[in-house]
Parts: structure tokens; sequence; C-alpha cells
């Protein structure tokens, strides 16, 4: 018996023994479409301080080893005189595209973002953020049939009232007994690698520091297009790799800080039969297999901000320092589940120049283990040229890309 079909009663603040059903309603659309153009109070803040601390557990908790991100020392004698935040740093504030409004009792997932970045991050900055709801869409799915995708827009600021980065978020809420019967994942087992495939693994994560470009400038006139990015792993997932996630955007709410939490919002939480009817909130599916399979995942199962983080990682690594990473978008198109792998790849698709910068467009991906595309993804760089009539730079306040809102 799964914990959706235990009979434990509610208690009096509406949370029962197992994450509430909810349906996918036309009234509960309907009511959800009237929020589109409001501004939410923004989730957390968590980490809103810039710190060299904030910055390196940041990185710790994606596994990234760039040292412009980590290292004091390394920063400071960079063209920046400072060490960087990680472009995917404001996500520490709150994860944008969360299931955060509409829709009562119906689950979600997060779906991906779409990044565009104008200023670096800084220890001493302090991070705000304005976040609107901008959109929602109905469709069918294979997974649970009708689902709804919820569009959110944050924009981050520093204490100067700088614009740092704006982010459209995408979350998709399905009703978890639809996607449990329709079981599109219930096949799908923990993986068995072979030793070969073991030794693949273990080498490319060996050799990531060694590929990072680091301070030799890459100039725009030395990347072609159909140029390959050198390719880093992720995994395979443990508990270690999610537990990590958490700990690095500052998240580790306990006892009465969650119960007062789930006093506010109780179709957010229940009382689980495993913990003994102790409170956990209804994503505990990303560290409890029953949860997960409740929702009609196969197992326990990654972050998607998390896995956004390393694609970004991917993208960083190539550029090197003297460019900046103007926008990445991610998109989660299947689970990552415990032993899963990631491996994060890309190729440069197109170069041109746009308002005196030189750009170069790089298509990329997160395949898994079985040779599945997870992750499709594009991101933009700026890099320096030789060309003395476009721009230097150390960051891209002053260009945008034009991108509509909801894309």
């Amino acid at each position: 018996m799964t914990t959706a079909e235990k009979t434990k009663e509610d208690d009096a603040k509406g949370m029962g023994g197992a994450p509430a059903e909810g349906k996918i309603t036309d009234e509960a659309i309907a009511a959800a479409e009237k929020m589109v153009g409001l501004q939410l109070r923004p989730e957390g803040p968590y980490l809103q301080d810039a710190t060299a601390d904030t910055l390196r557990n940041w990185c710790n908790g994606i596994g990234d080893l760039n040292p412009l991100y980590r290292d004091p020392g390394y920063g400071a004698a960079s063209r920046y005189g400072t060490q960087l935040g990680h472009p995917m740093f404001p996500m520490a504030l709150g994860w944008i595209g969360r299931t955060r409004w509409g829709l009562p009792g119906v689950h979600g997932f997060y779906a991906g973002n779409d990044w565009e970045i104008f200023r670096h991050i800084r220890p001493g900055d302090r991070i705000n953020a304005i976040e609107r709801v901008i959109g929602i869409d109905v469709k069918e799915s294979k997974f649970s049939g009708r689902l709804v995708l919820q569009y959110v827009e944050a924009t981050y600021f520093n204490q100067h009232g700088d614009m740092l980065s704006r982010a459209l978020g995408t979350c998709t809420r399905h009703e978890r007994k639809a996607a449990r019967d329709a079981g599109k994942y219930k096949d799908i087992t923990t993986y068995d690698y072979t030793q070969e495939e073991f030794e693949a693994l273990d080498a490319c994560i060996m050799e990531e520091p060694m590929k990072i470009r680091g301070s030799k400038v890459r100039y725009w006139e030395d990347v072609t297009e159909g140029e390959t990015l050198d390719t880093i792993v992720r995994g395979p997932l443990s508990l270690m790799d999610t537990m990590g996630f958490l700990v690095g955007s500052g998240r580790g709410h306990t006892h009465g800080v969650v119960f007062q939490s789930a006093m506010k919002h109780p179709g957010h939480f229940f009382r689980n039969p495993e913990a003994g009817g102790g409170i956990e909130y209804t994503g505990i599916g990303h560290h409890r297999e029953s949860t997960a399979k409740e929702v009609g995942v196969p197992g326990v199962y990654d972050y998607g901000p998390q896995r956004s983080s390393w694609m970004a990682s991917l993208v960083t690594n190539w550029m090197g320092d003297a460019a900046f990473l103007k926008r990445v978008r991610t998109e989660m198109r299947r689970f990552n589940t415990m032993g899963d792998s990631t491996w994060c790849k890309g190729k440069v698709s197109k170069k041109y120049i746009k308002d005196g910068h030189a750009l170069v467009d790089i298509e990329i991906w997160g395949e898994n283990q079985r040779g599945e595309v997870t992750t499709p993804g594009i991101a933009t760089v700026a890099l320096q040229s030789r060309d003395p009539e476009l721009r230097v730079f150390l960051d891209c306040g002053n260009l945008e890309l034009d991108l509509p809102v909801v894309r």
C-alpha cells in the first residue's frame, strides 16, 4: 500500500498522512490565470549575502571546481581583482520556477530556467529579487495527462540597485494520481555500470580541473562554428550530491521552523508515516523513494536547479575568465534518478556581432548513461576580440539580447 492510499485523518491544519491529491480543474486554472502580473513574495531568502564562504559553498553544492568562483587568492590576481560569484549563485536566494502559486495540492516539477545575465556578483554584494507571475499554459503529456505550465520571472539586484540578472522560470504541474497511474517510468531501474563505464566516469572527473580555461583569454576570432566544448560529467548521482546541493543553497529547515511553515501552507506538507508522523515537505521525493513513486517518478531524483548549474559550469569552464556568460537556458526533459550520470556537452552553433560585442551561441545538452538527452539548452557567451573596433568589457550590463518575456 502506498502512502497515498493510507487513510490517516487530516489534522486540524489540513495536513494528511500523504501529499495532497489536488486536481487540475477548469476552476483552478482560471484562478491561477488571474494571478498573471502579480508580484510574489520572494522565496526565502536563503543565501542573500555574497561572501567568500557563501560563494565557495555554492560551488561545493554544484560541484564547480573553477578557482575564479572558489578561491579569493586566485580572484585577487585576476583581471577583476576579486573572487566572483558563479553565474547561477542568485539561485541560492531562492529557486526560480518553483511551485509557489495556484493549483493547490497539485504536484509541481522544476522544468527549467532561461537566464540573461548582466553583471558579475562580487563578495560584499547583497542580493534581492523581484519575482512576478507572467504566464500559464495548459497541455497534455504522456507522464500525467493534463498538465499546466507556469511561468515566473525573477529580476535580481544588488544593494546598489544594479540589475545582476533576469531569469524566466518554468514549472510543470501534474496530478499525482494521474502520474502514478500513467506509469511512464515504471520500468526504469537503478543502472548497473560496467567497470569500463566507471573508469570513463572517473577519468572525466579527474581531468576536469585541467580543462578549465582560466586566465588564458579565448578570443572570438579563434572560435569556429561546430567547435565542441570539453565534456564534464556529474554522477553517478548519490544522496551526497542532493544533500550537498541543499547545503550549498543554504536550505536546512528543521523542527519548529518546518512546523511554522506547515501551519501557514499545509498543502505543501504532510505527516509522513515513515517518519512516525513527522512533518515533511512534499518535495521530500528528492530523498525518499516512496514519495517519489507516489508522483510517478521511478526513484529518488535530483534537484533541477542543480542540474541547470552543471550546464552553466560546462560553459564557464570552456570560455575562460575574460569572457562573460550572457545567457544560459536549460530544460528538464527527463528525470535524473539516483545512480544516473549526466554527461554535459556542447558545441558552438553561431558566431556574430551585436551592439559592439563579439558573441557565440552554444548548443548545450545533458545526456545520461543510457544515451538519452535529459537536459537540452542553449547558451550565449561574450568573448574578447582582437578587433579594436569592438568593445572590451568586464561584464555585459549594457547589452540586451532582446528576448521575449515568455520563450
